[in-house]
């Protein structure tokens, strides 16, 4: 009978009242886990230290993501290395505070800010040592004043310095010529010293010549031996170049000869202000504006003028009477 009605008292769904019990339980556990999540949150916020490390592993669905309260205060000591997933969340691997600071990364050998300012501060000279400057360069020499006196010397040349003016079949040979150095009157109505190669027979009537331009005033442009050029006659004449001797032919029609210049015997005298008309042309062609002879210029070659004159009182003759002009031509021999 007792049996009876303890088996009668038993429930019949005695599964159902299990399962329902199971639920019961799980439902305890999420208000529990809720709590305890609700917890975390709350305290967090007040603290300023998240507490997410500490959520279990076993429910990353209900991890919560970092606070944005996280501050550059926190450190990495703060939090605890873990296998879960919130070990790789950016609030973890953003946070100022792990990223190292330049002492932390630097080498153990690398000098510090502060030591390289001790070290250049230590190089620098010191104010009551000024450092040292560079000694000035002395100035060059002036150069020589030429004296307002005439004065002329002759010398003997080389072959070597003569150049290209001669070689070998020249009609004279260098043991025949001179050079002859002259104080002349330049443009600038200042004295200047120049250079003439001549024979060595002419060397008197020419020394007279120029005595009688320079005590005159009378301006040549410049006063260079003629291998200076190169031997180039046009380059010499196109410069206003005054020069004698140079092994070369006659520009001349017919057949090739001897000019007066091979020979030292003929000077060719500011060749732009008296240039060479031949077949038309004028040589050099810059002194095609004094092809006219008039109105006259300084350093011109004209009849009855300083010029002409001086070198005709030494038995010279002038090209400038030729059909075919050349108007600073002068020679000993009248070619």
């Amino acid at each position: 009978m007792t049996a009876v009605k303890a088996s009668a008292l038993r429930p019949r769904n005695s599964g159902a009242l299990r399962a329902g019990s199971v639920g019961v339980r799980v439902d305890v556990l999420v208000d529990v886990l809720v709590g305890v999540l609700v917890g975390v949150l709350l305290a967090g916020c007040t603290s300023g230290h998240p507490k997410a490390a500490t959520i279990p592993s076993a429910a990353p669905a209900t991890s919560a993501p970092a606070s944005p309260a996280q501050t550059p205060a926190a450190s990495a000591s703060s939090i605890a290395p873990s296998s879960s997933p919130a070990d790789s969340s950016p609030a973890v691997t953003a946070t100022p505070a792990l990223t190292a600071s330049p002492a932390a990364v630097a080498p153990s050998n690398a000098p510090s800010p502060t030591k390289s300012a001790t070290k250049s501060s230590s190089q620098s000279p010191s104010p009551t040592h000024p450092a040292p400057t560079a000694t000035a360069t002395a100035p060059a020499p002036p150069a020589p004043v030429v004296p307002a006196v005439f004065e002329a010397s002759a010398a003997t040349v080389t072959a070597a310095e003569l150049g290209k003016s001669w070689h070998a079949g020249c009609p004279v040979g260098p043991a025949q010529l001179r050079t002859l150095s002259l104080t002349y009157w330049g443009f600038d109505a200042q004295p200047h010293q120049g250079a003439l190669v001549v024979n060595a027979a002419v060397v008197p009537a020419v020394t007279q010549a120029f005595r009688t331009l320079f005590s005159e005033h009378f301006p040549i442009r410049t006063m260079i031996p003629i291998s200076a050029f190169g031997a180039s006659d046009p380059a010499s004449t196109a410069a206003d170049n005054t020069s004698s001797f140079n092994c070369r032919y006659a520009v001349a029609n017919g057949p090739p000869q001897w000019s007066a210049h091979a020979y030292g015997e003929a000077i060719d005298i500011n060749t732009v202000e008296n240039p060479y008309v031949f077949n038309g042309q004028v040589l050099p062609l810059n002194g095609t504006a004094y092809r006219l002879r008039a109105p006259y210029r300084p350093g011109m070659a004209v009849p009855g003028g300083q010029l002409v004159e001086a070198f005709a009182a030494v038995g010279w003759q002038w090209g400038g009477r030729w059909s075919a002009p050349d108007y600073q031509h002068f020679s000993s021999t009248g070619g």
